[in-house]
């Protein structure tokens, strides 16, 4: 106990210590021992060094003063993710985490994930805060603001109130975040569904005339700049297909903006994302129309909580609300995009009823659930072998494109996750102190998922949303129209090789 104490005072001695600003307060790690070993003072006054904090990334902030260098953020971008854009440098006291060089994480191969932020125990890594751009939209009467939250983060907000693991606090949420003040409240959910009419076309239309193969999807932008980084050859397979973050951004200022009677530019679109390299894919070039972004803020799981304490808003009791109408419905397929293998399962529903040509009552892939890192099945679909893999985390997915490379995998179908587990697991959801319950978190998030999925959702295949088929009946004309290319497709870029 006495080797631990002065563990901990040494620590201590250099760590900048201004807790009650820090965005980890009541919930670090350092704070948590420090209390549990009866640290009360601090007896060392160590050498400090001040460094700049880097605030490049539109996703993280790196602040090397509140390093206690641990490793845990090395480890994770280079033994699970196979990125290694940070790593110790420098010797003795001046021993630092940075990127290669001094570079700022935007000038290396940094795919913008946030595991690094999930396993930091204090405050050195951190999402970047675009609360106050929220508030400021929110308080601009000349905005139309508009929000859209993702699938994974109604199963895990209700945590940083409190509430059971995996709760799914979905009514609470919206009529929270009416209550804050926003114009509209859409479901990114009713976008998946879009996301899987043009995914699952694409693949057909792949398929039929031989286009590129495998088909990859471009749901994770982590996984994308992972891609645009490291498999210059994979580029081509990459689904044209934009994000159902962007995807809903671009029918907001459009379909919608038409429907409503107002200018485009008057519409501000927010994201309630579990992801923060959602941040880095919203500020993209080819994320916008006719130079007009898709969307304008895109806010983690963490943030939304901070912006609802912020209004002092009672979470537990609120009653549950709905969303708004137009671009509100879904279904339970979109629901579980939120989990790993939950993009491929959705499609296979899709493409399942439309090789055959009728309503299949057997819809749950089961082969494609799971946590292994890599699970591959072959579906028979009509008399048609579809051969498909599921990976999840960065370097799980290197596995595979290298199997494949090797000539020693071959597929049709593959979806990938940037965060191991998934969106459950994003880097911008709530921050688990006791490491040793992550896997049991996800699996609790994923069962609430698969329970709306099952229990919640009138339909559970994307092409019966009838809102979707309103949405091509009236807008788009049909899936991989030219309309619907110009709205919901895009390009990737080649990235220089770390």
């Amino acid at each position: 106990m006495d080797a631990r104490r002065i563990i901990l005072d040494l620590i201590l001695s250099r760590h900048e210590r201004e807790c009650l600003t820090c965005s980890r307060n009541l919930n670090c790690e350092l704070q948590k021992l420090c209390d549990e070993m009866g640290i009360d003072r601090v007896s060392f006054e160590g050498e400090r060094i001040s460094y700049a904090v880097d605030e490049a990334s539109p996703s993280i902030v790196r602040d090397q003063n509140k390093c206690i260098l641990c490793g845990r953020c090395i480890a994770v971008c280079r033994d699970i993710q196979h990125t290694e854009a940070i790593n110790f440098a420098n010797r003795g006291i001046r021993t630092t985490v940075a990127p290669p060089y001094g570079k700022a994480l935007t000038e290396v191969n940094c795919i913008n994930c946030g595991q690094c932020i999930k396993v930091c125990p204090v405050g050195a890594l951190r999402e970047k805060d675009d609360t106050q751009k929220v508030w400021s939209a929110l308080n601009n009467p000349d905005l139309h603001v508009v929000v859209q939250t993702a699938p994974a983060v109604r199963v895990a907000l209700g945590e940083e109130f409190g509430m059971p693991v995996g709760t799914n606090v979905e009514g609470k949420m919206i009529t929270a975040l009416k209550r804050l003040g926003f114009d509209k409240v859409f479901d990114t959910d009713f976008s998946a569904d879009l996301t899987i009419l043009e995914e699952g076309t694409e693949l057909l239309n792949r398929i039929k005339n031989g286009g590129k193969l495998p088909l990859i999807t471009s749901c994770s932008p982590g996984w994308i700049k992972f891609c645009e980084h490291n498999y210059h050859e994979f580029l081509d397979n990459l689904s044209t297909c934009k994000s159902p973050q962007q995807m809903m951004g671009a029918v907001v200022k459009s379909h919608y903006a038409e429907k409503a009677g107002i200018d485009p530019e008057n519409i501000f679109v927010v994201s309630v994302m579990p992801c923060t390299a959602k941040k880095f894919e919203a500020s993209r070039e080819e994320m916008a129309v006719e130079g007009l972004k898709d969307v304008d803020v895109v806010l983690t799981t963490r943030e939304l909580a901070k912006m609802i304490k912020q209004a002092r808003i009672n979470f537990a009791a609120l009653d549950d609300g709905e969303y708004d109408s137009i671009l509100g419905d879904s279904t339970g397929a979109a629901v579980i995009f939120g989990v790993t293998g939950g993009v491929m399962e959705a499609a296979l529903r899709t493409v399942a009823d439309i090789l055959t040509g009728e309503e299949l009552r057997e819809i749950d892939y089961t082969p494609v659930r799971g946590m292994e890192g890599i699970r591959e099945a072959t579906v028979n679909i009509g008399g048609m072998d579809v051969k498909v893999a599921v990976a999840h985390g960065t370097g799980n997915a290197a596995k595979l494109l290298d199997s494949i490379k090797s000539g020693k995998s071959d597929y049709h179908f593959i979806e990938v996750m940037a965060c191991p587990g998934g969106c459950i697991n994003g880097g911008g959801q709530p921050i688990l102190i006791d490491k040793e319950r992550t896997e049991e978190v996800k699996k609790l998030r994923a069962q609430g998922l698969y329970k709306i999925d099952k229990e919640s959702r009138k339909f559970r295949k994307s092409h019966e949303n009838p809102e979707v088929k309103k949405l091509y009946e009236e807008y788009l004309g049909e899936p991989n129209s030219h309309k619907a290319h110009n709205l919901l497709h895009t390009r990737y870029t080649e990235r220089d090789r770390a």
